[in-house]
């Protein structure tokens, strides 16, 4: 049985050991994203629940893709089979506990990821003789100092801006000390990249790419459209030749990882995010959900569980590097902090200014954005590489063209110093960063010693001060976390300017328990009830007065659904202790008949660590350590009877249900711990007890069919050893003589003790151990679970 069992695992995942990919075609069939025990065989699920296995799911361990014949009425097999499963009595007891090692599961459908690309034009030709000339860089010998001959070169002005001088990225000198990128990898997901373009095949790297929306090895661009993805790598990575521009990190290499270019699921939004991260090292991410001003959405806890994944155990365990453009919805009011992708503490978020300097009209402004970068505004866009053999655009802008340019200078960052971890990097953008448009009214004094804006973050990238800065930076230590109690509330918000307040009080006791020592991050999840969503303001003030917007009034954002768990987040308060009371203030100064109330908060605290020898990794969303809850702020159900919070040194405090009223979260956000199938009326004439007792027979079936193939297998090898040994005795002293060579080989080749027999050699092709020779770990559970089934 044993041999069978293997066998049946290697034809159903052999595809995925080798890290390949698979198509989905959501129009024939239903796909599920499933967490199991490691105990639990993926092989045994997929006969209980009526699927088949595709395989597992990228490098997320533990989780796989399984699939079903597409069902129109849309409900959900695992869930129904799940609560079946639960409830009835008569069910084998080996089917029940194949059923509770499903730890988690998700049903996938498909949604678009918009670009952050603009119509690019000039935005205004009036400001001409705003355009002050100063002292111009020599663009000559600049060119000839590294022999650049790439002709647009003189237009590439966040290289060098020989107009407003200062207002580029100032990385000539980068270049000049011998920094170039070499050895970093930057994957653009987008698109696609045009790895037959002259300015850039030489620094493709095809083991880092795959098209998500076509399943190909190769990301080529194929719509109209597709042209994103290419001006991105050329930012990052053109090569220096005779062809457009440059890239800031000539030398480094870019991977393509398409996904823009049709719906996807969020198993291949997981996948691609995830998709070979030893060797891609920046994941550079100019797209996001709309930016309309009226969206709030969140990537879903699989697509959540895939980044902190990349946190823990990417590039070496030092972390994935992910970059994100703030969006350009700032036209229509919107806010970075209602993107679950840019309002990560995993994220590198980048907003844009244009060649003076400027905030765009696009750029969306937040206090969870880091930095920012030249992009379109007044008067030019950005020049770089374009779809094609020899072709080059001079109309890439928006945040799209912000994001890859800082993507590139962490490129130049990394080659110098690798080992840095992704909060290193983030530490360095912070303090490296240079204030621009000094006089704006937002610049505010933090506790970090240093002034943030909203529109700007802590500043502008500068190239030459983020690589000195990293050549003697010190590694911070691995990170830790405090979550708040829930804090009820239950309040309306008063119409007006007066809004309400709400407190919560960290104490030093607090801090030290978590194992905390200073502030990073911070994130506050909200329920907030409202009758028109745009209405509602939303501020954080720090015990040191600095004060985040976490959200502001939007006016296009006519939702009656309000905040539900919803995580905001802000890095103005790093560097804080955190000691204090952090203090909430809702507004609605809309005076008319929408009326909301604040349900309840509670808030996360993310920084360094006090001893590190007590720290312990991200967990995915919805896992939980030992004993408690989730020690990852990620927003969880509530049980009916108890809130609780764990804080990174695995103690929970609770409130009771009296205080904090039960609900069910319905936005994106929300995690369950395990998820509770929903029930959903079927067709009365579906009878799932017929289809388990059909299962049944069809994997006994499936391994007596098994049984006789082995067998037969067996009968040929024994009927060829005993035709080998009247053929031995036949041949008499000649077949003697052969047998003195092959002792004689074996004598002579000292990796072997013996020599094996055609039956021993048989035995060994049906063995436990792989195509590569090595033993296959299989666990004592997973062997009993098979034979009880096969049995």
């Amino acid at each position: 049985m044993h041999w069978s069992f293997i066998l049946l695992n290697l034809f159903y995942l052999s595809p995925a050991i080798a890290n390949l990919p698979h198509r989905r075609h959501y129009a024939e069939r239903d796909f599920y994203a499933l967490q199991l025990e490691s105990s639990i065989s993926p092989l045994l699920v997929a006969e209980l629940f009526g699927m088949e296995v595709v395989g597992p799911l990228g490098e997320l361990e533990g989780h796989y893709v399984f699939s079903s014949k597409f069902e129109s009425n849309k409900y959900d097999r695992v869930a129904q089979k799940k609560s079946l499963l639960q409830r009835r009595s008569d069910i084998p007891i080996l089917h029940k506990q194949a059923a509770s090692g499903v730890l988690w599961h998700k049903k996938q459908e498909l949604r678009k990821r918009t670009k952050r690309v603009l119509d690019v034009g000039l935005e205004s030709c009036e400001q001409e003789s705003l355009l002050r000339r100063r002292d111009q860089p020599n663009l000559e010998q600049i060119r000839s100092l590294f022999d650049i001959q790439d002709p647009i070169f003189g237009e590439q002005w966040h290289l060098v801006n020989t107009v407003q001088v200062g207002h580029d990225i100032n990385v000539t000198g980068v270049w000049e000390a011998g920094v170039t990128g070499e050895g970093v990898v930057v994957a653009l997901v987008d698109d696609g990249l045009d790895m037959s373009s002259d300015d850039l095949s030489d620094n493709y790297f095809p083991a880092g790419s795959y098209d998500f929306n076509d399943h190909d090895s190769e990301p080529k661009p194929v719509l109209l459209d597709d042209y994103h993805g290419t001006r991105c790598a050329g930012e990052i990575a053109a090569v220096r030749n005779s062809v457009c521009g440059v890239g800031v990190a000539y030398n480094a290499k870019v991977s393509g990882i398409r996904i823009l270019s049709a719906d996807i699921s969020d198993v291949d939004e997981a996948v691609a995010l995830n998709y070979a991260y030893q060797q891609n090292h920046i994941y550079s991410c100019s797209w996001g959900p709309p930016d309309d001003g009226q969206s709030m959405e969140a990537p879903s806890d699989l697509i959540q569980r895939s980044v902190v994944n990349g946190i823990n155990n990417g590039r070496g365990k030092r972390g994935s590097i992910f970059v994100f453009a703030s969006g350009n919805g700032a036209f229509s009011g919107d806010n970075c902090n209602f993107d679950g992708y840019t309002n990560s503490i995993f994220s590198i978020t980048v907003g844009a200014i244009d060649r003076q300097g400027n905030h765009p009209h696009y750029a969306e402004k937040c206090c969870a954005q880091l930095a920012v970068t030249y992009s379109s505004g007044v008067n030019d866009s950005i020049h770089t590489t374009d779809v094609g053999k020899n072709k080059c655009t001079t109309r890439h802008g928006g945040t799209s063209a912000a994001a890859p340019l800082a993507a590139g200078i962490l490129a130049l960052v990394l080659s110098v110093r690798p080992d840095l971890t992704w909060r290193d990097m983030q530490y360095l953008v912070l303090e490296s960063a240079v204030e621009v448009d000094v006089d704006d009214s937002d610049w505010q004094m933090t506790a970090k010693g240093r002034r943030y804006n909203h529109k700007y973050g802590y500043g502008k990238f500068d190239s030459w001060a983020i690589v000195q800065n990293a050549r003697n930076f010190t590694l911070k230590k691995t990170p830790s976390w405090y979550h708040s109690n829930v804090t009820t509330v239950e309040q309306d918000i008063p119409q007006g300017e007066e809004g309400l307040k709400s407190s919560i009080s960290i104490t030093k006791e607090d801090m030290a328990n978590a194992n905390l020592e200073n502030v990073e991050h911070i994130t506050v999840t909200v329920n907030i009830a409202h009758g028109r969503r745009g209405e509602v303001s939303v501020h954080l003030t720090s015990p040191h007065n600095v004060t985040s917007r976490l959200a502001e009034k939007r006016s296009l954002d006519g939702s009656k659904d309000g905040f539900e768990n919803w995580r905001f987040m802000s890095v103005m308060h790093w560097g804080e202790e955190g000691i204090g009371n952090w203090t909430l203030h809702v507004m609605d100064t809309e005076v008319n008949e929408n009326k909301g109330k604040l349900q309840d908060w509670k808030i996360s605290l993310w920084g360094e660590s006090i001893d590190e020898s007590k720290t312990v990794p991200y967990e995915l969303p919805g896992e939980s350590r030992k004993g408690g809850q989730p020690t990852i702020d990620f927003p969880v159900t509530s049980s009916p009877n108890s809130t609780a919070i764990s804080s990174s040194n695995g103690t929970s405090t609770s409130e009771t249900a009296s205080s904090i009223p039960s609900r069910e979260p319905t936005t994106p956000d929300k995690v369950d711990v395990v998820e509770t199938p929903k029930v959903v009326s079927l067709p009365s004439s579906y009878d799932f007890s017929k289809e388990l007792k059909d299962s049944d027979q069809t994997v006994f079936w499936f391994f007596a069919g098994i049984i006789i193939i082995l067998l037969f297998i067996m009968m040929v090898g024994i009927f060829f050893c005993m035709q080998r040994k009247r053929d031995i005795q036949a041949k008499g002293d000649r077949e003697n003589y052969e047998f003195e060579v092959l002792q004689a080989s074996d004598v002579d080749d000292g990796s072997r003790k013996s020599h094996l027999t055609q039956n021993e050699t048989l035995y060994d092709a049906f063995g436990r151990t792989s195509e590569d020779g090595r033993p296959f770990d299989i666990g004592k559970d997973d062997e009993s679970a098979d034979e009880k089934l096969l049995h």
